[in-house]
């Protein structure tokens, strides 16, 4: 397996917290899910220009990860929502 980490993605949503939509990719890797959703209040405040009714975070999974497959190693980025 290769280098796994996660990212922020800045979300905007309606009033409702429903049909967000990214707005923004905090730069900052985070070692661990903890880590990330530890640094979100700070990072919503960062946000706090966009014009939405809602302003909201998640952390997702990036990174490459290695899979071996019929004895051939395969890599792909991934980026999963979280």
């Amino acid at each position: 397996m290769g280098p796994f980490y996660y990212v922020m993605a800045i979300l905007g949503c309606g009033d409702d917290g429903a049909a967000c939509v990214e707005q923004r990719l905090e730069t900052t890797r985070y070692a661990s899910i903890e880590a990330c959703q530890q640094a979100m209040p700070i990072a919503l405040q960062r946000h706090a220009d966009l014009d939405y009714p809602v302003v909201s975070a998640t952390c997702r999974a990036a990174g490459i990860h290695m899979a071996n497959v019929g004895g051939a190693d395969l890599r792909r980025a991934v980026r999963r929502g979280g």
